[in-house]
């Protein structure tokens, strides 16, 4: 995530990241169900409106990251080296996100996520929002149209690809085989 400049920037970012541990603490120790945003701002000191000025709802405390990975994503397609192929800058971020987020420390978190019907559902929302804006970045990159099937469709292959390595028993070798067919089938557009 990008460094706050000034000074007003670097409270509303400490704030933040108050707020989205104080919580995630709470999902951990009492259970997502049975903390509420009250709860939150209160253990945080911090109002409920407050709160809600960097987060728009409950899951997205739990997602609190969504937007830095989706700006890696997006970068990995737009600021690659001239001439370094798009599908490769793709796997590369995709395998440090997913290494990211199978690390040992992340278990409880995608528990409680797999146990939450709320969660899984804004984690698959946040996923097609990402593949929207990575298709768009893609297209862009290229100079395509930015509806254009290939890149939507490659899009979304990435961002499933970290979906189905995260759960696998090998994550980054799901990645590699996930992107061996990803690059195949870019190659064949």
């Amino acid at each position: 995530m990008t460094e706050p400049t000034g000074r007003r920037e670097r409270k509303k970012a400490a704030t933040r990241q108050k707020i989205a541990d104080t919580a995630l603490r709470l999902f951990l120790e009492r259970g997502y169900d049975a903390v509420g945003i009250r709860d939150i701002a209160a253990e945080a000191d911090v109002a409920v409106t407050t709160l809600f000025s960097h987060f728009a709802s409950k899951e997205a405390l739990v997602f609190e990251r969504d937007q830095d990975f989706e700006r890696r994503l997006i970068r990995a397609a737009t600021d690659r080296a001239p001439g370094e192929p798009l599908i490769p800058a793709l796997r590369r971020e995709t395998q440090d996100l997913v290494r990211h987020c199978t690390a040992d420390s992340s278990a409880p978190i995608w528990q409680m996520i797999d146990a939450s019907p709320a969660l899984r559902e804004y984690e698959e929302s946040m996923r097609l929002r990402h593949a929207e804006s990575l298709a768009t970045a893609i297209a862009a990159d290229l100079g395509l149209p930015p509806a254009t099937t290939a890149c939507r469709a490659i899009a979304r292959f990435v961002i499933d690809a970290y979906a189905v390595a995260r759960e696998a028993d090998d994550p980054q070798a799901a990645v590699d085989e996930i992107f061996r067919m990803i690059e195949a089938a870019w190659e064949a557009v």
